[in-house]
């Protein structure tokens, strides 16, 4: 599949992402894909590929980019180390809501502008912290997505006045999926009931998986890595965007 390497302007600096495309002209619909803590790397290039394959134009960005470029780590080092921590949870600790609102104005803006990218409505994907990336993207610019799918996603649910389940009111526009691990400390099963409950009473479209598998299952390189899993997660990922952008 084709695939851009890119540097696209933004008040803070230049962000170093990619753009994979379908073969042919196009135009295809848009799909933003973030990565895990982990950042852009081989495991998600290649996720970014596969999503062109079945025919959208992917957009995957460096959301560190204002104090990393990619690669942002060795791509061996994980969480199991404490430098890997360390390392991970600083970076993670450089994004503020108001940085990722501004970086979503600017993907959608460029997105949305390329002549092989179809007008209208993209899809946000997430894995792992960008899950609830993705939920905030979708509130702050109801008219411009039209789905989200959060893999694994934790956070989505807390006790803080900006934890993306309070949100829910600002999410009807769009179509949401929901792939959640088993003994999940990031998100416990109380807290995935709480969240199911906020998208009901907000009127939401949504739907929910609760997998028999770790967090990071649908992640290729990570060290709980769940082929059958991985297998559902992209079953359940088409489906929602097949049914949400279509075209």
């Amino acid at each position: 599949m084709p695939v851009q390497t890119l540097n696209i302007a933004t008040a803070d600096g230049q962000l170093d992402a990619w753009l994979h495309t379908p073969e042919g002209p196009g135009p295809w619909p848009g799909v933003i894909l973030h990565t895990d803590i982990r950042g852009v790397r081989e495991a998600f290039q290649n996720k970014a590929a596969a999503l062109a394959a079945e025919g959208y134009a992917v957009l995957l960005p460096n959301l560190y980019y204002r104090v990393a470029r990619t690669p942002v780590a060795d791509p061996q080092l994980g969480l199991s180390s404490e430098e890997g921590r360390k390392l991970f949870f600083g970076l993670k600790d450089t994004l503020t809501q108001a940085g990722l609102k501004a970086d979503h104005q600017t993907l959608l803006d460029w997105l949305q502008a390329q002549p092989q990218v179809r007008a209208g409505q993209v899809a946000v994907v997430g894995y792992c912290m960008t899950g609830a990336i993705a939920l905030h993207a979708a509130a702050d610019f109801p008219q411009r997505i039209a789905a989200v799918a959060s893999f694994h996603g934790g956070h989505l649910v807390t006790d803080n006045s900006d934890s993306p389940h309070l949100r829910a009111p600002e999410l009807k526009a769009a179509k949401l999926h929901f792939g959640h691990a088993k003994d999940d400390a990031s998100i416990p099963s109380e807290a995935i009931d709480r969240l199911d409950q906020a998208l009901r009473a907000a009127g939401v479209n949504f739907s929910s998986t609760r997998h028999d598998a770790r967090h990071g299952f649908a992640v290729a390189d990570s060290p709980v890595h769940d082929g059958a899993a991985e297998r559902q997660h992209w079953r359940e990922l088409l489906e929602l965007l097949r049914s949400s952008l279509a075209g």
